[in-house]
């Protein structure tokens, strides 16, 4: 045989061969696209010009370490992962972060998956694996705040926000204390919920202080968001001094906080209105109800209403691995109590009894010069309050 028919016998071998190999190519590659078919589906809120990495952070402490960690990933000693700000558009420039991951935990292994069981009516979702779809992870690393604000919103009330960021929300230097504000959200739910996270995504853009995670934004989940808080301040803010979780609908003197925090203690404090002795409510009408079963005793152990609280920032590493024992409730304030009697610490009176108000105060310059929060009746109490306060003149 020539050299012309071996090199035809050859090339029928090798297109054969090319057949046989295109054709195993093709079903390997459709046989892993079956297996990662949820992965590739992107939840709602990923649609709206969000950056979604292959690498999200996720929050997380686990009971054997009260260090945070990022979870999706394999944890190994050393190893640097880019975590990019999904607060990031898709038409601007990704911005990403080195962030080094201690080994924690062993490399990631395949986990059965277990059949969903409800928390039940008085129980909510906590510890659980939730991510920040809306984050500003350098905004604490840059300004190095002495107090964080941190206010618990929904989506939808961005008038709550406006007033806020158009009075105590625009202190951000007092007493040579830098201060820093963030609005805590959840997911909008219900019909237009997507046509409000697009307004969400816009209004984060436009102003740089919005956390938003990724559970339904309820009241029954306001414990899941106090929890979310935590998290991200023990991740974000670990060099901070103090922050504080206050309502959206309070009036805040942010001079008399700073104030009272330059002398207060810095490890291990909670301060605000301190509830003592307060009972179980039993009446199912009431919005607080707590049957036997899930509460068996009589009374609260001492906590500070969730109103406005104020904390060191040595806590909410402390209270996250604290609600890996304590069952969650869907009272937050009443569970952050919880959390402090299993770790043997108790909320702090305030120097006065006068500095948190539950009650709306009738206003005058001279009183409310010296309070620190109190609940006002409308938004335009709290609006023009704070700036006549803030008239030139004394206030006494």
């Amino acid at each position: 045989m020539d050299h012309r028919g071996r090199f035809v016998i050859w090339s029928r071998y090798r297109c054969y061969f090319f057949i046989v190999f295109l054709a195993l190519t093709l079903i390997i590659y459709n046989t892993d696209l079956v297996e990662r078919t949820e992965d590739l589906v992107p939840k709602w809120w990923m649609r709206f010009g969000q950056v979604v990495s292959t690498v999200v952070p996720v929050i997380t402490t686990y009971s054997n370490s009260t260090a945070t960690v990022i979870q999706n990933a394999t944890l190994q000693q050393g190893i640097e992962l880019s975590v990019t700000n999904i607060n990031t558009t898709m038409e601007n420039s990704t911005v990403t972060e080195a962030l080094t991951v201690p080994n924690l935990l062993p490399a990631k292994q395949s986990v059965p998956i277990e059949p969903y069981i409800s928390p039940g009516s008085f129980h909510v979702e906590y510890p659980h694996e939730y991510h920040f779809i809306v984050d500003e992870p350098k905004e604490c690393q840059e300004k190095n705040p002495f107090l964080v604000l941190m206010v618990p919103v929904a989506p939808h009330n961005r008038m709550a926000r406006d007033a806020v960021r158009s009075t105590w929300g625009t202190e951000s230097l007092i007493l040579g204390k830098v201060v820093s504000l963030f609005f805590l959200l959840g997911l909008p739910s219900g019909e237009g919920a997507e046509k409000l996270q697009e307004q969400v995504l816009q209004e984060s853009r436009e102003h740089r202080d919005l956390l938003q995670s990724d559970f339904t934004d309820s009241y029954k989940n306001l414990t899941i968001k106090t929890m979310m808080m935590l998290e991200w301040l023990s991740f974000r803010c670990p060099n901070a001094s103090y922050a504080m979780k206050i309502d959206s609908d309070m009036f805040l003197n942010v001079n008399s906080l700073v104030h009272m925090l330059l002398t207060a203690p810095q490890h291990d404090y909670m301060t605000g209105l301190v509830a003592k002795w307060a009972h179980v409510l039993r009446d199912p009408n009431s919005k607080w109800y707590l049957p036997e079963n899930v509460f068996p005793d009589n009374f609260y152990p001492s906590y500070a209403l969730g109103l406005g609280y104020v904390m060191s920032l040595n806590l909410p590493r402390k209270l996250v691995e604290a609600s890996r024992h304590v069952k969650a409730i869907y009272i937050e304030d009443v569970y952050l109590g919880l959390c402090m009697k299993h770790l043997g610490i108790q909320p702090t009176d305030p120097p006065s009894q006068n500095l948190f108000q539950l009650f709306p105060v009738p206003y005058n310059r001279c009183s409310y010069s010296q309070i620190i929060a109190t609940t006002t009746y409308t938004i335009t109490d709290q609006v023009n309050f704070w700036k006549d306060l803030h008239k030139p003149g004394p206030t006494c």
